[in-house]
């Protein structure tokens, strides 16, 4: 099965999957090695680890997009891959789902805001009028060259205006094609059941640790009726955390030995690249 049509499947399905994100090609072999069905490669997570910088809008398409085929490489998981704007207008988004569905991806989301847009959670946020929103998804759905490649459609309406006009813009994404809608930034389990009630298409959920949106965990996620969860960047927190304490011990006391436990092993890292799949098409190509 292609991979466009098991993440349509997926999402079809409205079990609340969880989509980890991943910010590079290692966290989704990590995220592929621990059974999960789909990935998520994050915009946020591409800022903060490829540039050093904070989700405001700087990443480019060509950024995402390389990404994206080294990741689609490493991995046999669908990939939905955040496109944040689609880096301009419905002409750019043409452009901007051939060069993302070239490079592998199942699928994209794709968001309202103003660009050059904020993280869903920031404060400061503006969307663009929704004629232009509708035009950008219509643009999307006739650019792929696949019928299943999903166009997942979000709103940051929430936070600007209110629930009722994010669930407005949800139900004009739908008409306007979209294959799944994502309504950002709910900050009660109420809202986020009538997200789940009131919209027709596929919902995605987003948990950031830290952010504005409770976790009712994906169990109940699923009984509200999610098709996903987006846990876009627990595996860079959790780097990011792990690699202060590491390095500070380091620092300190200029060697490994204090925190040896929370190192994977030399062995563990060459299994999470694959280096025995390596070794043997070496030895098959060897002259």
């Amino acid at each position: 099965m292609r991979k466009t049509t098991r993440l349509k499947t997926l999402l079809e399905a409205r079990r609340g999957i969880t989509f980890p994100g991943a910010a590079n090609a290692m966290f989704a072999r990590v995220i592929e090695e621990l059974g999960f069905e789909a990935c998520y490669l994050t915009g946020a997570g591409v800022a903060n680890m490829h540039l050093g910088a904070p989700d405001i809008g700087l990443t480019t398409l060509t950024e995402i997009a390389n990404v994206t085929a080294a990741t689609s490489d490493a991995v046999d998981l669908p990939l939905l891959v955040d496109a944040d704007t689609g880096f301009g207008n419905a002409v750019n988004m043409i452009r901007t789902v051939k060069v993302l569905e070239r490079a592998g991806a199942a699928g994209i989301q794709i968001e309202d805001q103003v660009f050059p847009k904020k993280c869903g959670h920031f404060s400061g946020k503006e969307v663009i009028p929704l004629p232009e929103m509708i035009a950008k998804i219509k643009a999307a759905v006739d650019a792929r060259g696949d019928a299943d490649f999903q166009i997942v459609a979000r709103t940051d309406a929430r936070a600007i205006e209110d629930l009722d006009a994010a669930i407005d813009r949800a139900h004009a994404f739908i008409e306007a094609g979209a294959s799944a809608t994502f309504v950002e930034a709910p900050t009660s389990f109420a809202e986020m059941e009538r997200i789940a009630r009131e919209l027709p298409a596929p919902q995605i959920a987003n948990i950031v640790f830290g952010g504005k949106t409770p976790d009712p965990g994906r169990a109940r996620l699923a009984e509200m009726g999610f098709a996903g969860v987006l846990y876009a960047n627990a595996a860079l927190q959790a780097a990011l955390r792990a690699s202060f304490d590491v390095l500070a011990s380091l620092k300190e006391h200029g060697s490994l030995d204090r925190v040896a436990e929370r190192l994977a092993s030399f062995e563990e890292r060459q299994s999470a690249v694959a280096k025995p799949r390596w070794d043997a098409l070496e030895a098959k190509y060897k002259v």
